[in-house]
């Protein structure tokens, strides 16, 4: 789904995918697949873009544009700026009911929640999206970043700073990020078909 720093766009995989840290999670590898049969037709114009992490499922459908012609000024920018608006909204409003239903089957299969979005063109709006705390500890040229960022007013709090730092890497870092979860995936699938440790291989 979104793309960027979030990663996994339209794989149905995200960051952490194998390992311990998800020994525990059912396998969302085929969440795109399964989403791209379950959602109606006509919702959006192509298959949407799927994010998934430990906690979250995030699906972004694109919209058909807006109809009819704005002007190339301030005002007509900004009326094609509401149009768009409008037109995600009444997407968000319509499909409320269904949404939620796909959302509890998905919850249901994957073991993640699951939160919407809906794009046309450059304009994104997400839905009701998980905020997870994640606790860490930081040594003192650590924390000195942070409290820059805070005190030159970046960021509000040293946990908005944090937050602020990570997007900033990820916007930064995308095909590095993107390489090194490919490398997870050809590890999990190299553990997959290596001996079991219970006999059953010889």
């Amino acid at each position: 789904m979104h793309r960027g720093w979030h990663g996994g766009a339209g794989r149905g995989r995200g960051p952490g995918r194998g390992g311990w840290q998800q020994a525990d999670l059912p396998d969302a590898a085929d969440a795109t697949a399964w989403l791209q049969g379950r959602l109606p037709d006509g919702w959006f114009t192509g298959t949407p873009e799927v994010t998934v992490d430990r906690e979250e499922i995030v699906i972004v459908g694109e919209l058909p544009p807006v109809e009819g012609a704005f002007d190339d000024t301030e005002a007509g920018r900004t009326d094609r700026a509401a149009a768009v608006a409008g037109r995600i909204t009444r997407f968000r409003e319509s499909t409320r009911e269904e949404r939620i239903e796909i959302a509890r089957q998905a919850e249901h299969r994957y073991g993640r929640k699951v939160a919407w979005g809906a794009r046309i063109g450059e304009a994104l709006e997400l839905f009701t999206v998980a905020s997870v705390p994640v606790m860490t500890r930081l040594r003192q040229p650590e924390r000195i970043v942070l409290d820059t960022l805070v005190d030159s007013g970046v960021a509000r709090s040293r946990s908005d700073a944090l937050a602020w730092a990570v997007r900033l890497v990820g916007q930064h870092a995308d095909e590095w990020l993107g390489e090194l979860r490919d490398a997870m995936a050809k590890v999990d699938e190299l553990r997959a078909k290596g001996p079991t440790g219970d006999g059953s291989d010889q």
